[in-house]
């Protein structure tokens, strides 16, 4: 039986409402906003970082955190400039995604800092997001290994063109790390979300990795599931 999906490929067009700013140069995210659900930080538990995919919006993956139903959580959602984290395919050469790539990075350790000023350890900080957003979230995390409290990968995996070194210091000292993607993603091959696990199992986390036969680009309420049960533990 298939498994039953949520239209969430492009989320909710959700404008940027109270959050502009002058646009930095493409692809430059330091000074872009950050959209925030749930709890403020100095009142919640555990921590969400949320990262929106290619040509989507901060707000928009927020709908993500609305089906999660997370109690005792902040959500913080970074806003890509121009709405895209890098420019070409994340298998393209590294080169070729720069700057965006590591500004990108950069964004989310910025957001990953200001976290734990606020008192919420890494051990208590989920990081993922939904396609171009959970490749970056997926090579965030791989050149930041330690113990977080997960990461999930949604239609996503590490960054770089195939045959890529993967010498990926530290270690992830047991993280729940969930991997959901089609067999046949258009976007993400399966033999890269395959290797992303066996990255991250070479790290030390503990992977949940699952395959979904003719599912297309999307999310579905499995993979749903498994997140809300990796966030529920931070909070018990």
């Amino acid at each position: 039986m298939p498994v039953a999906s949520l239209r969430v490929v492009d989320f909710k067009t959700t404008k940027l409402a109270n959050l502009s700013l002058a646009p930095p140069p493409h692809f430059m995210h330091e000074h872009t906003p950050i959209a925030q659900a749930g709890l403020p930080l100095n009142e919640a538990k555990a921590a969400m970082i949320l990262v929106h995919g290619r040509g989507a919006t901060a707000p928009s993956i927020l709908t993500l955190a609305d089906e999660f139903k997370l109690e005792g959580f902040a959500v913080l959602a970074p806003q890509a400039n121009q709405n895209t984290w890098y420019p070409n395919s994340f298998l393209a050469p590294m080169e070729a995604n720069q700057p965006g790539l590591d500004s990108g990075l950069a964004k989310i350790g910025q957001i990953v800092e200001q976290i734990e000023a606020a008192g919420i350890p890494a051990e208590k900080i989920m990081i993922g997001g939904f396609s171009q957003g959970a490749c970056l979230s997926s090579e965030y995390v791989a050149r930041n290994a330690k113990q977080y409290g997960g990461l999930f990968v949604l239609s996503g995996g590490v960054i770089g063109p195939p045959g890529t070194p993967r010498n990926y210091a530290g270690t992830m000292a047991g993280t729940p790390v969930f991997l959901g993607c089609s067999d046949v993603d258009f976007h993400i091959p399966v033999e890269r979300v395959h290797e992303s696990a066996e990255v991250f199992e070479a790290l030390g986390a503990s992977v949940d990795k699952r395959i979904y036969p003719n599912m297309g680009h999307t999310v579905n309420m499995d993979e749903v599931e498994a997140v809300k049960a990796m966030a529920k533990k931070l909070v018990e």
